[in-house]
C-alpha cells in the first residue's frame, strides 16, 4: 500500500506536508479501486445496486471509495470527486477521479493539491442505453460526435495533462467476454474508416493482472495534438440483475 512507500511525508490535516509519489503510484490507486469495485456491488446497504444510469452508479462508488479511504490508514490522504472540470478542457467534465485530500502530491515532477486531479476515469455502461442520441460503440467512439470513452482520450478532451487513465465499465448485459470481442471488433473497424485508430488502440490482457471479480484490460492509444501517448486501465464490473 501507498503507506508504505519510502520518502514519504503525511501528516493528516496539516496542508503544509508533502507527498512524494511515482508512476508506480497510481497503479496502486488503480489497485484501490479494482479491490473496492466488487465489495460496493456486494454492499447490502446499496439499495439502488440495480440503478441503470451511469450518473448514479458512479455517485455511489464514489461514495464508497471515499469511505473506504478515510477509514483505511495509507488512504486517507486521498479523495475521490464525481463530474469534475477537466483540467485542460474546461467546458469537459470527467466521470470519477482520484486526488489529493490534504498533503500536496508530487509525482513525475508535477504539484498536485487537493484541487488538481491525480486519476481521471471515464466510466460507461455496457451496454450503451438506447437511446437514439448516443451510439452503440460509445465505450470507443461516437461515431457522429465526440462523447465517446477512448475517443475522448485520444482527442486530448480528457486527461490532457495526465499519461495514465482509467475506465470502468458497468457490465449489465452479457458478459465481459462478449464486451471485449465486440470491442475489439469496433476498433478494428474504425481503423479502416476513421483516421488515427490503428490496432494498436485495441485492448490488451496482460495475465498479471487476471482475478475472479473484476476483469482488467489495458490499452495504449496514441493522441493529437502532439500530446504523448496515454495508458488507460480498463476495469469492468459486472452488476446484478442483468438481462
Amino acid at each position: 500500500m501507498l503507506a508504505n512507500f519510502s520518502g514519504r511525508q503525511v501528516q493528516v490535516g496539516a496542508l503544509s506536508k508533502e507527498l512524494q509519489l511515482d508512476a508506480t503510484s497510481l497503479k496502486e490507486l488503480i489497485g484501490f479501486i479494482v479491490d473496492e469495485l466488487p465489495r460496493w456491488r456486494d454492499d447490502p446497504n446499496l439499495r439502488d445496486r440495480y440503478e441503470p444510469a451511469e450518473t448514479t452508479l458512479t455517485s455511489r462508488l464514489c461514495g464508497h471509495l471515499n469511505t473506504v479511504a478515510r477509514l483505511t490508514p495509507g488512504w486517507d490522504t486521498f479523495q475521490f470527486r464525481t463530474e469534475e472540470p477537466d483540467e485542460a478542457r474546461k467546458g469537459r467534465k470527467i466521470d470519477l477521479v482520484g486526488a489529493p485530500c490534504g498533503p500536496v502530491v508530487w509525482i513525475e515532477g508535477r504539484r498536485c493539491t487537493q484541487f488538481d486531479t491525480l486519476l481521471p476515469i471515464e466510466c460507461k455502461r455496457l451496454p450503451t442505453p438506447d437511446d437514439k442520441r448516443r451510439d452503440e460503440w460509445e465505450y470507443v467512439i461516437n461515431r457522429s460526435g465526440s462523447t465517446g470513452g477512448i475517443q475522448r482520450f485520444k482527442a486530448g478532451d480528457h486527461a490532457a495533462m495526465h499519461t495514465v487513465a482509467a475506465m470502468i465499465g458497468y457490465v449489465q448485459a452479457e458478459s465481459p467476454a462478449i464486451w471485449f470481442g465486440r470491442i475489439t471488433g469496433w476498433i478494428k473497424s474504425l481503423g479502416l474508416t476513421h483516421a488515427g485508430w490503428t490496432n494498436s488502440d485495441l485492448l490488451r490482457i496482460d495475465p498479471a493482472d487476471a482475478r475472479p471479480d473484476v476483469t482488467i484490460y489495458r490499452s495504449t492509444h496514441v493522441r493529437a495534438n502532439g500530446l504523448p501517448e496515454i495508458a488507460l486501465h480498463h476495469l469492468w464490473i459486472e452488476l446484478p440483475g442483468r438481462t
